[in-house]
């Protein structure tokens, strides 16, 4: 009698060889790992995005329409800046300048619903408040365009909410 192995039974027989290799184990603190460079990654594609759109919408005009250009590199920087070298004092400069985009956003959607405002009271004066700020809501500057960079703040505050860094270590 001959001694065959599972594998070459299974071979003969047309079967799948059997492997008995052990898969790896993926633990909760790689997957939170990954979840947070992706987050990252996704912001800093927002960054970039954004100023293309900017730069091929001409948001060039005025002095103050670059200031979502700067907070774009600001955010950026600081973003890589964190892949590169995650420590508390990055991740800490990340959160503070992800509240500056945030406010920067929210101020960017207020002028742009005050310039479509104006716009509309300029063409039609005599319009109740009312009926001019709803149109004022779809007006020539979007609303919307800016929450992008609001967007990505959220979504970098996100990929550093409870980072192992920021952890105080006791030693006892």
């Amino acid at each position: 009698m001959s001694a065959i192995t599972k594998s070459e039974k299974a071979t003969s027989t047309g079967a799948a060889p059997v492997t008995s290799s052990v898969q790896p184990t993926i633990t909760a603190s790689v997957i939170e790992q990954r979840y947070r460079r992706f987050l990252l990654i996704l912001v800093e594609l927002m960054c970039i995005g954004t100023v293309i759109e900017l730069w091929l919408a001409k948001h060039t005009k005025e002095t103050l329409q670059f200031v979502p250009f700067a907070l774009c590199v600001l955010a950026f920087v600081s973003v890589l800046a964190v892949l590169r070298r995650p420590n508390r004092n990055t991740i800490q400069i990340l959160r503070v300048v992800m509240v500056i985009v945030i406010l920067g956003s929210l101020a960017g959607g207020v002028i742009h619903l005050h310039a479509n405002y104006e716009f509309q009271t300029e063409m039609r004066p005599n319009v109740a408040f009312l009926q001019s700020l709803l149109t004022a809501l779809s007006g020539a500057a979007p609303l919307l365009a800016p929450g992008l960079l609001g967007l990505a703040g959220v979504l970098a505050l996100a990929a550093t909410y409870y980072h192992p860094q920021l952890v105080k270590r006791t030693d006892s």
